[in-house]
């Protein structure tokens, strides 16, 4: 099983930065796709950015621009920098991990704990 550990919320002004980090363990970390989710109090939980094994990105287009997804494999690491923030990217943010099973057609999600967010003067 995949256990993943999210670090680096707080409290920041509008227009600062964060970095968001998360530490993966329990499997092969090269082989899952990396994103990055956020929920604010009332609303669902959204996309924020993706990052599949091969490298392609994927991002909110509300973040487009002022956020940035990496991943160290080597580390078992993925990070979100975050930069020019507003209120409205208040939530909780958390890990998510994917791996597809090409070979068997499977799916398998896991999620970090979640650390929160919030952007305020």
């Amino acid at each position: 099983q995949v256990q993943l550990v999210e670090s680096g919320g707080g409290l920041v002004q509008p227009g600062g930065s964060l970095r968001l980090s998360c530490a993966a363990s329990g499997s092969i970390f090269s082989m899952y796709a990396m994103g990055w989710y956020r929920q604010a109090p009332g609303k669902q939980r959204e996309l924020v950015a993706t990052k599949a094994s091969g490298g392609s990105t994927n991002y909110a287009d509300s973040v487009k621009g002022r956020f940035t997804i990496s991943r160290d494999n080597a580390k078992n690491t993925v990070s979100l920098q975050m930069n020019s923030l507003k209120p409205e990217d208040t939530a909780v943010y958390y890990c998510h991990a994917m791996f597809n099973n090409t070979a068997t057609m499977t799916e398998y999600n896991y999620w970090g704990q979640g650390t929160q967010v919030t952007v305020s003067s």
